[in-house]
C-alpha cells in the first residue's frame, strides 16, 4: 500500500518561500509522475507543477512558472515543492499526487497526499 505524507504548509507573507515534502511510502503501483495541485475555497483544484520520478523532466503552470520549483529526492521516496515570491493568490491547501498518467490531471493519479494549507498574507 502506498501512502504519501504531506509537510512544510503553514503561513507566510507575500514575497516569503515555503518548500512542502511529500514524502512516499510502500510500493508504487506505476511511476509515471508526482503531481502537484491546489484548491482554494470555492474553486476548482487546479495543477500546480510535476515531476518525472525517472527522468526528473518537469512541468509547470502559467501561474507559478519562475516561482515554483518542484524536486524529488528518489532515495528518500520524497518530492518537494518550492515555492519563492509567495502571493496572496497562492493561498490554497496544496496535495501531492503520484502515479499520474498524464501529469496535470488530477484524475490519472493513482494515489493522493492529505494535503497541507499554504496561506499567504498581504
Amino acid at each position: 500500500q502506498v501512502q504519501l505524507v504531506e509537510s512544510g504548509g503553514g503561513l507566510v507573507q507575500a514575497g516569503g518561500s515555503l518548500r512542502l515534502s511529500c514524502a512516499a511510502s510502500g510500493r508504487t503501483f506505476s511511476s509515471y509522475a508526482m503531481s502537484w495541485f491546489r484548491q482554494a475555497p470555492g474553486k476548482e483544484r487546479e495543477f500546480v507543477a510535476a515531476i518525472s520520478w525517472s527522468s526528473g523532466g518537469t512541468s509547470y503552470a502559467d501561474s507559478v512558472k519562475g516561482r515554483f520549483t518542484v524536486s524529488r529526492d528518489n532515495a528518500k521516496n520524497t518530492g518537494y515543492l518550492q515555492m519563492n515570491s509567495l502571493k496572496p493568490e497562492d493561498t490554497a491547501v496544496y496535495y501531492c499526487a503520484a502515479g499520474c498518467y498524464t501529469w496535470h490531471l488530477a484524475r490519472s493519479c493513482d494515489y493522493w497526499g492529505q494535503g497541507t494549507q499554504v496561506t499567504v498574507s498581504s
